[in-house]
């Protein structure tokens, strides 16, 4: 199923019927400030269980998610006071932010450093889709079954991709990938892990 929604003002209504299938355990597909995502409600274990199948993905590695803002963070999250001043100045941003994981965190989605990766894209939808779910949503890449292949930047493309290995595909209008830039929160100066699309300069 594909539903449009207006990146600009999304529709309330379509919202909370997207929000609404998340906690009954849809696998969806939504854009991002980065590209499309997939990814589901983190606290529906079939869900969570169907998603690392999909992608194919070892057990012992886990995804990042996506929270509403840093009041939601500070949830999932221990957050220090250098970290917190970073927080808020960069986001929402295409950025990764990997920080120590809270008790709240299912153990599936915390590394063995216990630590946890945490996005604010700067996105309506998937930030709207957050709010009204009331917990992170899971967020992963698209599964692209050959290498070669650049990952779809529209609705249609990922239907013809994924069809109905996932339950519905939000059409965001066209988005080009380009990954998050990862940040490391977890020491006592920033450690850039990977350049994407977030600018690095403010932790270097």
């Amino acid at each position: 199923m594909i539903i449009d929604i207006h990146s600009e003002n999304p529709q309330p209504r379509l919202i909370k019927q997207v929000a609404d299938e998340l906690k009954k355990g849809a696998i969806i597909c939504y854009p991002t400030d980065t590209g499309y995502g997939v990814g589901c409600d983190l606290f529906h274990q079939k869900a969570v269980k169907r998603l690392y199948q999909l992608k194919k993905r070892p057990a012992n590695k886990p995804f990042s998610i996506l929270c509403s803002d840093l009041k939601d963070i500070s949830q999932y999250a221990h957050v220090s006071n250098t970290a917190y001043r970073l927080l808020k100045r960069n986001l929402p941003g295409a950025y990764t932010f990997v920080l120590p994981g809270t008790k709240l965190v299912p153990k599936t989605m915390i590394t063995k450093q216990k630590t946890v990766g945490i996005r604010v894209p700067e996105h309506n939808i998937c930030n709207e889709i957050v709010l009204a779910l009331g917990n992170p949503l899971i967020n992963t890449s698209i599964p692209i079954d050959d290498d070669n292949l650049q990952p779809p930047a529209e609705a249609y493309e990922i239907d013809q991709l994924l069809g109905n290995r996932v339950d519905i595909i939000i059409d965001g209008g066209a988005i080009y990938p380009n990954p998050s830039s990862i940040i490391d929160l977890t020491g006592e100066t920033p450690e850039v892990l990977r350049i994407g699309k977030g600018d690095v300069t403010p932790f270097q």
